[in-house]
Formats: structure tokens, sequence, C-alpha cells
């Protein structure tokens, strides 16, 4: 029987590869008018893929095949890692990343098509993120290798549901191919932040656009009312 809270090496392992986007998030928001999570503006995302990272951490081999979907802010929506711990420690751990603001008791439900959800307990959270888990089981690799679609729900502060769906398109070849060098996700991580860059200066501008076509109209309609 597993721990209900899992090593240090389970955490560590959550970072691996998807930890690129944490650095700059907040200030990303920041330079992004408009797009916090409570402007009540619809976050646009940014697509995603399934890809697994290997490390070694001491006498411990860590495998995470993972998901993560971020905003065109660099804002975290969701992310799901599959990790496998072999070694001195042997673990293999399913966890869900969410944002802040959860309520912590509801945990985290991962539903593959049509299956009954797996419930994910919380285990830690940081000051952007907050991380669920459980045991990670061959039925459930199974399922997701055979599913289409994954939908991760955690309960926000509101106490609304907020399901996030994750395609299972590229799992199974992820999950049982070889892993990415840290050349490749490098090359991949430029790619992505050449693009979130582009889109926050597309963003900024449209902004500006429109705060100066308001003080145009403002200005057309003084000028009206005062003849």
């Amino acid at each position: 029987m597993m721990q209900r809270h899992y090593s240090s090496l389970t955490i560590a392992a959550a970072f691996i590869g998807a930890a690129a986007f944490a650095g700059e998030a907040q200030a990303q928001q920041q330079r992004a008018p408009g797009a916090g999570a409570g402007s009540g503006q619809q976050l646009q995302t940014v697509p995603g893929e399934w890809f697994k990272v290997c490390s070694k951490q001491g006498e411990n081999d860590i495998c995470n095949t993972q998901f993560t979907l971020v905003a065109d802010t660099r804002q975290l929506i969701t992310a799901l890692n599959l990790i496998e711990v072999s070694g001195q420690v042997n673990q293999k751990v399913v966890q869900a990343v969410v944002p802040t603001g959860r309520v912590i008791p509801a945990g985290v439900q991962v539903k593959i098509d049509d299956s009954t959800p797996v419930t994910l307990n919380y285990s830690v959270c940081f000051q952007d993120r907050c991380i669920a888990e459980a045991e990670l089981t061959g039925d459930l690799v199974s399922k997701m290798k055979r599913g289409q679609q994954m939908n991760v729900t955690s309960i926000n502060f509101q106490r609304q549901p907020n399901p996030v769906p994750i395609t299972l398109s590229g799992f199974t070849a992820a999950y049982d191919g070889d892993p990415k060098d840290a050349s490749e996700i490098a090359s991949r991580q430029r790619e992505l932040n050449e693009a979130l860059q582009k889109q926050a200066e597309d963003r900024r501008k449209r902004f500006e656009a429109a705060q100066n076509a308001a003080k145009n109209a403002d200005g057309e309609g003084g000028e009206a009312a005062s003849q």
C-alpha cells in the first residue's frame, strides 16, 4: 500500500521539463494587461503535446511522461505528470498540477472518455500552483492508451468545477518511446518562448489600440456635446 504523501523525488519530478514556464509566469502576466484570472477575459491556450523526460537523482532513475497546458500569458492552466521512480526508491505516481485558489478537500478528478473518474488528493501547494496525486496504476495507463480525451477537473474558490480537456493523442508514443534529450527540450522551449513573446506583443498592441480608440471616441463625443 502506497503512502498518501509521496517522496520529495516525485515532487521534484513534476517540474522536470515543465518548470521552464514557472519562472516567467508572474512577470509575463504583469506585462499582459487584462489577462489576469479575475479579469473575466478567457485565456487563450498554447497547443501542448505529450512528451517524456528522464533524469537521474542520486541512486534513482526518474521518468516523467507529461502534458503541460499553459495560456498565451504563460499562466499555468493544468499539467498532468506520470512519474515513475526506480532504484533506491520505487514509486509510480500520477500528478495533476493546477492553479491555486482550489477547494482542497474536493481533490482533482481525472476522467478518461466515459470511464469512472479517478480522484487525486492534494499533497502540496506552492505560491503559483497546487499538486494533487495518486498511485499510477496499470489500469489507468491502459485507459489512457485506449482513450481519446482526458478531463482534469478541480473546484475553484467559488466552488465551481473547472474541467480542462487534455488530448490523449500522442500519449502512447510518448509513454512507450524514448525520452527527449536536453537539447531537444531546450530547442522546443526557445520556440515556445518566441511564440509567446510575439503573442504578448500582439496582445499589447491590440490593448493600446483599443484604449486609443476609446479616447478618440470620448473626445469626439465631448466636442459634439459642446456645439
